[in-house]
């Protein structure tokens, strides 16, 4: 995970390195990322590994519909 100061920065990071922006997150798509990722206890028994579909749903529920995340 990189972070940038600004848009205009994560664009000239991205020319510098041929790279496209369709990966890109805001600060407020990583915490909801990171909230319905991390909620569940992984010490508990009734964990489980999110399925394709359910981090599919997850994706998409934060916005997440380019190219790059579908998976």
């Amino acid at each position: 995970m990189s972070l940038f100061r600004s848009e205009e920065h994560v664009r000239e990071w991205c020319a510098k390195n041929n790279l496209g922006m369709d990966g890109l997150l805001s600060l407020a798509q990583v915490w909801g990322m990171a909230q319905a990722w991390y909620s569940e206890d992984r010490r508990s028994a009734e964990w489980k590994r999110k399925s394709k579909d359910e981090a599919q749903t997850l994706f998409t529920s934060l916005g997440l519909t380019s190219a790059f995340w579908q998976l």
